[in-house]
């Protein structure tokens, strides 16, 4: 198994925090965003390869932390030569440039570098092992307004995934994807047929998509997880987060 973790955005909602360095690289209880979502990973066994990818912009400060951070783990460092929000490959994008530029062809860990949580990766992935279909990380934000701004999934008694609404306006649950998923590589070789179709860059457009071709389940954490997609929740995060 294989981990990618998405960097390759340029955080405009965090300017100008982020206007010269990338927001993986922020730190929260003294350490950096990614440095905590690498130490999740390590726990996993089976994963033998992080790739991290980003931009040009933010690319030499990646490969400048990695140098000087210690892992058990393997980290590979991934250029998707984008200069700018406007040209930006999107998340299905960028995954789609890891697969093709590393030959990689295994289940995958993705993870969006802006993500804090306090589960374990470890139990997830024993889940994954147990239902051998795509496995998405849920929270439940237990706020139906908040609920408005996520991805928002609906499961069955068998966490297996009813619906999945990119931020509804009348949201039918209040469980948000955390942007933590499991992908079996038959999913992940799905990717150019979607990406082909035009639909969308968004993973939770991907999701909608494939689970109306095969099972996705819903992996239901209550342990804490921040999305830092704003200065307010950075704040919340550095206030609340424990590494």
């Amino acid at each position: 198994m294989k981990a990618i973790i998405l960097a390759a955005g340029y955080a405009t909602r965090l300017y100008p925090l982020t206007l010269n360095k990338a927001k993986p690289l922020l730190e929260v209880a003294r350490k950096p965003i990614i440095e905590h979502i690498v130490k999740k990973i390590e726990k996993v066994k089976s994963i033998d390869t992080i790739y991290v990818i980003t931009n040009n912009k933010f690319f030499e400060q990646f490969i400048l932390w990695n140098s000087n951070f210690s892992s058990i783990k393997n980290i590979e460092i991934i250029n998707d030569q984008t200069t700018s929000n406007e040209d930006r490959l999107g998340a299905l994008g960028d995954i789609e440039y890891v697969c093709n530029n590393s030959d990689l062809n295994d289940d995958i860990l993705l993870i969006a570098g802006d993500n804090l949580f306090e589960f374990s990766l470890k139990d997830m992935n024993e889940f994954f092992d147990e239902k051998q279909n795509t496995v998405v990380a849920l929270y439940d934000v237990k706020d139906i307004e908040l609920a408005k701004k996520y991805g928002v999934v609906e499961i069955d008694s068998n966490n297996k995934m009813v619906e999945f609404e990119e931020k509804p306006e009348q949201p039918k649950s209040t469980l948000a994807s955390t942007g933590i998923y499991l992908f079996p590589k038959v999913a992940i070789q799905t990717l150019p047929e979607f990406l082909k179709a035009g639909i969308s860059d968004k993973i939770g457009s991907f999701l909608e998509w494939l689970h109306k071709k095969e099972d996705i389940f819903g992996y239901v954490t209550e342990e804490k997880w921040f999305d830092i997609g704003s200065l307010e929740q950075l704040e919340q995060a550095k206030n609340s987060f424990n590494s």
